[in-house]
């Protein structure tokens, strides 16, 4: 396992949040024709109220340099950061297809869930993958997420406790 690899948490997924699956839907409706691509990141249930161990996606980074059209979206490696809440990826096939081609495959051993969001973009034109491409269930969630005027509202002492975990 490499250290690209290793960035993927093992921790249970419990699903995606609402507010987050609604950012990737729009995202890749304004990228048609292109392709949408960003990595999935996720938040500890109870730091979003939740009474339960496990991780919600939270969020979606998207990477400086990524060059897409409409069969493919590149992302260059060296320019993800090295990411502990790392789940997975998102990217969306313009033409309607809510499955993964062979170069999806290719990346899907990265993280543990993948989700394709297929062209119209609607609430229905999405699916979660495994890392072997198999289809699986992905809870939408409603939490609310933190406000990201938040967001660089840390201390070194937070950093190093995100790094304990």
């Amino acid at each position: 396992m490499g250290l690209f690899d290793a960035l993927f948490r093992s921790s249970e997924i419990l699903g995606i949040a609402e507010e987050t699956l609604e950012f990737a839907l729009e995202s890749s409706e304004a990228s048609h024709p292109d392709e949408y691509m960003g990595f999935l990141r996720g938040t500890e249930a109870d730091r979003l109220g939740l009474e339960r161990d496990g991780l919600i996606i939270t969020d979606i980074l998207v990477i400086p340099g990524t060059e897409s059209n409409s069969v493919s979206a590149t992302v260059k490696t060296n320019q993800i950061p090295n990411d502990v809440k790392a789940l997975g990826s998102v990217h969306s096939h313009p033409n309607g297809v809510i499955s993964p081609s062979d170069a999806d495959l290719e990346t899907f051993g990265r993280g543990s869930v993948h989700i394709i969001i297929g062209a119209p973009y609607r609430r229905s034109d999405w699916r979660a993958f495994d890392s072997q491409g198999r289809p699986t269930q992905l809870n939408v969630i409603d939490v609310k997420l933190p406000d990201s005027d938040d967001f660089f509202d840390f201390t070194q002492a937070d950093i190093d406790d995100e790094l304990r975990r």
